[in-house]
């Protein structure tokens, strides 16, 4: 027999019944019926109940054990009695009855308690993560990610990718987030950087004439925490392929992402319809980039109704430039009260609150209440009620100002509204490619032309598009939504040094300044580059969703906290003065 089993906690059925066996796990729960004693055993694969009396050369060790010792017993396997058979499990209809047990492992009093749903503060949960991952909805979200990642693998050599490794050492490169800096021994004085995402060398794999590349990379990124990313690492799903358009790239990624939430996505219902949106579309409709289709509230522009309104607020918001006044349906919002609650929300964004409408029946037909229908009259009220769509039992909320300013708040409305009057469907996975992204963006302050979104985007037009107003040019450039939350962003890379070379000029880098950053990608753009283009999904976005939790620590392995602190391996760490030396490095305190 095997030195630790002969089976898995998960294996022994009735066939196995007569049968002598070795199991080996961790003590789920003890529990003692007068001088008869039941013990879950508990490996990576199910749980076997066990029993021991006092007839057992084994019941005195086996009286010694508790939660989360590690055991060997070696016994037999009985048939429950019928009415003491667990259904729920899949080696319910047996028990083993234990002749001997060795202690592998035992544990000293617990941090946390491994049995059961108790909720613990993160911290705890975090310094002890090795037990916190015994859990059984742990156990379930690390394998649920393992399988994902290997579906996606397989899905990509399918379509005819493969695999290759970037380097993990690289050159700094600004993508967007703050690098990880290396320093350098060899070199000293001079540092490398952990890379943001493989985008350099993934371009670089395209002109080296290899048609189609990915790779589970991992990324870092010194970012600040939120619920959704990592502050410190993730992993993506990156590629790249060659001679390809943006509507390439989308039907080679759309089957691969639809494909594993349908494998995983434990029966929710998965879009086949993924739209097109474009970028300033789905501010105005959604006011964000990552909208959740789920909910179909369609923000709309009702500035017309409110210019030389009695509503003075609005009517003199709108003769400043750049200022418009957005209406968010409320279908079968149509009461005080609900008003009143969703401007209590505003409030708590920090806004003085939301203008509303809500039509009701008075018996002699529909009448708009509210302190806005009240300001701007019946004719107004009616046209806004008629461009919205809506009818008796139904309301609409009103944000003003510059978009940028308060399309946030107002996408946060938009979803607060959906969730709360039930229009936001569960259990739906709805897709979105947002497009048509900006290149540029203007400093209001300074007047500053600078990068928006992703430099290295091939703009709409070429280079033509570059020499008229750089506002107006567009790139392509490509996000995926889900549920709310980004999963893909992507491009059709501008491979043209001419090309390259004036987009950065027009933000204010010159061609040195260029090449000094991205002289290993430019220098081989000169040698015959292919259009190419690519994305990157989010690993631990996309398993967050399938496991249907919004905390992304709950599907990494191993994470750091909000304050990127690894509290179990006590990260980061002073470095010692040999080290210090080492690397001619010298650390300056502080000041509190």
């Amino acid at each position: 027999m095997h030195a630790y089993r002969s089976h898995t906690c998960a294996d022994l059925t009735a066939a196995n019944v007569g049968d002598t066996v070795r199991l080996s796990g961790w003590v789920h729960r003890v529990r003692d019926h007068g001088g008869v004693l039941f013990i879950d055993l508990r490996d990576h694969y199910g749980v076997t109940q066990v029993l021991c009396d006092g007839d057992s050369a084994a019941f005195a060790a086996l009286e010694k054990v508790r939660s989360e010792w590690c055991v060997r017993i070696d016994g037999t396997v009985k048939a429950r009695a019928a009415d003491l058979v667990n259904a729920k499990l899949p080696t319910g209809e047996i028990e083993v009855y234990v002749s001997e047990v060795e202690v592998l492992g035992a544990a000293e009093e617990l941090p946390l308690i491994v049995f059961g749903d108790q909720e613990y503060p993160e911290e705890t949960r975090l310094r002890y993560r090795y037990l916190d991952l015994r859990r059984e909805a742990m156990q379930r979200n690390m394998t649920l990610r393992s399988d994902v990642v290997a579906s996606m693998r397989r899905r990509m050599w399918d379509k005819g990718f493969r695999e290759y490794q970037t380097p993990i050492i690289t050159a700094s490169s600004p993508e967007g987030a703050r690098d990880f800096l290396v320093p350098s021994r060899l070199h000293p004085g001079r540092f490398y950087a952990l890379p943001q995402a493989p985008q350099q060398f993934k371009q670089l794999i395209m002109v080296s004439g290899f048609d189609k590349y990915f790779q589970i990379a991992p990324c870092f990124r010194d970012e600040d925490p939120r619920a959704d990313r990592s502050p410190t690492d993730f992993y993506q799903l990156d590629l790249e392929m060659s001679f390809v358009t943006q509507q390439d790239v989308f039907d080679t990624i759309q089957p691969v992402l639809r494909g594993v939430f349908e494998e995983f996505g434990q029966g929710a219902k998965v879009d086949a319809d993924w739209p097109q949106i474009s970028y300033r579309d789905a501010a105005l409709w959604y006011g964000t980039d990552k909208p959740d289709l789920r909910n179909p509230i369609k923000m709309q522009d009702c500035s017309e109704h409110f210019r030389g309104s009695g509503f003075a607020i609005f009517a003199k918001l709108l003769e400043q430039d750049g200022t418009e006044i957005r209406a968010i349906p409320a279908p079968t919002g149509g009461s005080r009260k609900f008003c009143d609650r969703m401007n209590a929300f505003a409030q708590k964004e920090g806004l003085p609150g939301m203008g509303y409408i809500f039509w009701r029946d008075q018996g002699e037909g529909m009448e708009a209440a509210g302190p806005l229908a009240k300001n701007i009259g019946p004719e107004r009220t009616e046209a806004i009620r008629q461009q919205l769509g809506l009818g008796v039992g139904d309301a609409a909320f009103f944000l003003g100002g510059k978009p940028k300013v308060f399309e946030k708040v107002a996408g946060k409305a938009r979803d607060a509204i959906g969730a709360d009057l039930g229009l936001t469907e569960k259990d739906r996975f709805a897709f979105a490619w947002i497009v048509d992204f900006p290149i540029y963006e203007q400093d209001e302050e300074t007047g500053k032309i600078d990068f928006e979104h992703n430099p290295f985007s091939m703009p709409q037009g070429g280079i033509d598009a570059l020499e008229g107003d750089p506002l107006s040019v567009l790139g392509y450039q490509y996000d995926l939504s889900c549920n709310g939350y980004e999963l893909v962003s992507g491009a059709i890379r501008n491979h043209k040094p001419e090309i390259m070379f004036k987009a950065f000029e027009i933000a204010g880098y010159g061609k040195d300044e260029v090449e000094k950053r991205f002289g290993g990608m430019v220098n081989a753009f000169q040698y015959g580059a292919p259009p190419h283009g690519g994305c990157a999904a989010g690993i631990d976005r996309i398993v967050m969703l399938l496991a249907d939790t919004a905390n992304i620590r709950e599907v990494i392995m191993f994470p750091m906290n909000q304050r990127a602190e690894d509290l179990m391996m006590a990260a980061p760490s002073d470095p010692t003065s040999d080290q210090l030396m080492e690397l001619g490095l010298r650390v300056i305190p502080q000041d509190d």
